[in-house]
């Protein structure tokens, strides 16, 4: 059973920055694509960024792109998402996701899902 653990969300001013990471475990190939999703209150989860392994091709939500980096670790079974230049509307749970193939269109439709972790971006 793949499960996926999030850690480092918390509050911060407009134009802050935060890094999420996700460690993973459960399963043996980790040639999918992993990344995060989030769910802004009150709208539908979106995918955020997604990376894929080998080649470490990466697929970003246009809304965040040039202020969000992902990148992953296979040694460690991780995959971290810096985030600069936030914005309010980032405020959102952030939930990490490994799907069940590449990192393509909509990767995140079929994807296991961790907890979730809580951004607060201010103003």
């Amino acid at each position: 059973q793949v499960q996926l653990r999030e850690s480092g969300g918390g509050s911060v001013q407009a134009g802050g920055s935060l890094r999420l990471s996700c460690t993973a475990s459960g399963y043996t190939d980790d040639t999918n694509c992993m990344g995060w999703l989030r769910q802004p209150p009150g709208k539908e989860r979106e995918g955020v960024a997604g990376v894929s392994h080998p080649g470490g091709i990466t697929n970003f939500l246009k809304t965040v792109r040039g202020r969000f980096t992902i990148s992953r670790d296979n040694t460690k079974n991780t995959v971290y998402l810096q985030m600069d230049s936030l914005k309010p509307e980032d405020t959102a749970t952030y939930y990490c996701a490994r799907a069940l193939g590449g990192c393509g269109y909509r990767w995140w439709a079929s994807a296991d899902w961790g907890q979730g972790t809580q951004v607060i971006v201010s103003s």
